[in-house]
Formats: C-alpha cells, structure tokens, sequence
C-alpha cells in the first residue's frame, strides 16, 4: 500500500468524531464493548483482556464547536474537557460502554464525577496511579486498583478475564509498543521520510483500531514511506514537548515543520509508548504491569517525581537519543502540569546549553501565523548558532 493510502486512511480515522470504526466493529459481532479513556495511560491490556476494544479519547479537535461543552467548565479552565463533554452530549461517543479517566490532573478528576451524574448508564471510573514507585507501597496499591478494574470489567463482559486473556493482551501490546518503538527510531534517523504529521496520524489511528491492526498499519507504513524518497531539508532537529493531554491541531504540527523543524520526539499519544520496552509476559499479569509503571514508564508533568534531582532527566536522555539541537515546548493554554514543570525544565536546558522555545496552544487554535514566524526564528537561530 502507497504512503498516501496510508496516511488518507489514517486522516479519515482522525477526522472521524462519530467513531465510525467502533461501531462497524461493535456491529461485527453482537454482545461486544467498547471502553473510552482519556490521554496520558490506562492499562490497555485489561480492557482487551475482557474482550473489549480499548478508545481513546483525544477531545473534539478544531472539528466541532463546543457549545453544551461551555457551561460545564469555567473559561480558564483547559479545552479538552469542555470539547469532550460535547462529544458526549451530543451522542457521538453513545458506542462507548464506560469511559476511564486516568490521573492527569484535578480537572481530569472532576470530569470523571461530572461523567458519572450525566451518564448513569454508562461505566466510569477515575483511575488512580501510584505516587509512591517501591513495589511493597506504590507496586501494591496499583495492583489493587488494577484488580478493581479487572472485577468490573468482567461484570460488564459477563465473563471472567484469567490471567492467560491478560497475558495474551499483553503479549500483542508488546508487538504494538515494539512498533512504536520502531516507528519513532525510523522518524528520528530519517525525519524527511516520517514527517511528524504523519507519524502523528498514524499514531493516532491506533487510538481506536485494535492492536494488532494498529501494529500492521505502524509495519506497513514505515515499509511504504521508506520505498518512497522523499527531499531531505536542512532543517533543525527538535524534541517537541509540553503535549502529552491536550492535543494540538494538526495544522500547528504541520507550521512547525514547514517553519523549518525536523520534530524528532514528541510526547503525543503517550498511552501507545508509556511503558519504555516490553511488560514481562511470565508470571502474575498484573503484577508484570505494575512494575513496568513503576519502573520503566515515561516521565511527563502528570507523572510524580520522588526526587527533584531526576526532574528533567527523561527530557535530558530524549534530546541525547535523537540528536536533538533543541527543545520545542507546546503546552495547552491553562495546562496547569505542563506550565507549572516548564520553568523547572528550561532551567535544566539553559545549565545543559540546549537551545528553547516555548508558546501556548488550544487544540481549536487557528492562528498558526505566530507560531510558524516563532518556530522559524528558533529554527534558524539554531542553524546559526551551531555554525558559528
């Protein structure tokens, strides 16, 4: 298949905010369930352990007009909430059977009760993460809260989820993750062939595809771009940060590149690529995913840092794998977890000499002029500045 192909199947998937796809595969088979969940991490493999298909939900984009979504948050609050409010009051996610709402931030929290008074018939759970990574504190009380999830997912299907359906998921996410991997290496070597508005799509896709059809469409498109030669530019090399809830526009993705920016690594999806290399398959499942959290999982500004000495070394070791030449951080306006961490990561940055740039966005912004003129100038003042 064409790298256009691909990447048009992959856009027709995004643009979709009825979730078409769910629904064809929810009809395929009655008695099936789908369970939505909003960004950063919830455990994949027990909602496909319980035969479920796993949906995230990103919010409404800049495709859909919040207006029922307004009067439920106040206007300095993120856009996320309020734009998926209005994907659920105005019935296009009525295929989901229950909603997940991971620890993100208190707004995130608050949204998981507001879900349980408007959607009485719908399963809906806040799931807490540990704060705490020794495996005897923090290791014992994810495990409980994976167990609760666990329990209640096997009411809903009606069936037990055994510890072989739970290794079984987590043996396809591993293929999945180990795609990913793959995909991100492959963009990072040869950034001219994988350009980020499309690895984002892509990524994207697998937000409400299977697993394993996720895992085959990653495959196919790294085989389809490589065919295909495309110019290589002397552009910069930049990690994009700060992104990791709010979703920017796909059109901020694409005046970033056409500014001159090659994005290396990026914080999308993080859900795909939370966990850094494989969960042991052997053994008690849930255990295996309780210490592949604890660690060897992602640091993001949602994430609890123990010591403030490793606040900043994930950041630090993403710029040194990809041969970074700076930093790009793009946080969602009224983010308070990126915004409150940024000022703590560019001081890290400026005592480590890499070059920054910083600017606010909403996942419906339309004014991409400012941010293409910013991230041109960086661009080219790390061209600069490197020759000289």
């Amino acid at each position: 298949m064409a790298v256009k192909e691909i990447v048009k199947r992959c856009e027709a998937l995004f643009e979709d905010l009825h979730f078409k796809t769910v629904r064809d595969w929810k009809a395929a088979q009655p008695g099936r369930k789908a369970i939505g969940y909003m960004p950063i991490y919830v455990p994949r493999e027990i909602i496909h352990a319980a035969g479920m298909l796993p949906v995230g939900i990103f919010g409404g984009g800049d495709q859909i007009e919040v207006i029922q979504g307004d009067a439920y948050y106040q206007s300095y609050i993120c856009r996320i909430p309020r734009s998926t409010i209005e994907l659920g009051v105005t019935g296009r996610i009525d295929c989901l059977d229950g909603m997940l709402f991971p620890s993100i931030c208190d707004v995130i929290r608050n949204l998981s009760g507001m879900w349980q008074i408007m959607f009485k018939d719908k399963y809906v759970r806040y799931f807490d993460v540990p704060q705490n990574y020794m495996d005897n504190v923090g290791g014992e009380y994810y495990v409980h809260e994976m167990q609760i999830l666990r329990d209640d997912l096997a009411k809903l299907a009606g069936r037990e989820v055994t510890d072989d359906d739970l290794r079984a998921s987590i043996q396809l996410y591993n293929e999945n993750r180990k795609a990913m991997r793959d995909l991100y290496d492959y963009r990072a070597e040869k950034p001219w062939q994988a350009p980020t508005s499309e690895v984002y799509l892509v990524t994207r896709a697998g937000m409400v595809l299977p697993p394993e059809e996720h895992t085959q469409l990653v495959r196919d498109y790294i085989a389809a771009t490589d065919a295909e030669p495309r110019a290589k530019r002397d552009n910069a090399r930049v990690v994009l940060t700060g992104s990791f809830c709010e979703q920017p526009p796909l059109g901020l993705i694409k005046s970033i590149e056409m500014a001159g920016c090659y994005i290396v690594d990026d914080d999308f999806h993080l859900v795909t690529r939370w966990n850094l290399d494989d969960v042991v398959v052997d053994g008690d499942p849930l255990w295996n995913l309780a210490k592949s959290f604890l660690h060897r999982s992602a640091d993001t500004s949602s994430k609890y840092s123990m010591r403030r000495e490793d606040k900043g070394k994930f950041l630090l070791e993403s710029v040194r794998k990809y041969g970074a030449e700076g930093v790009v951080f793009a946080a969602a306006s009224f983010c308070d977890p990126a915004l409150l961490e940024r000022p703590m990561l560019l001081e890290i940055l400026k005592k480590h000499g890499i070059p920054s740039t910083a600017f606010k966005f909403a996942e419906n912004t339309g004014q991409m002029a400012p941010i293409r003129e910013q991230a041109g100038t960086f661009a080219d003042s790390i061209k600069l500045w490197s020759a000289a």
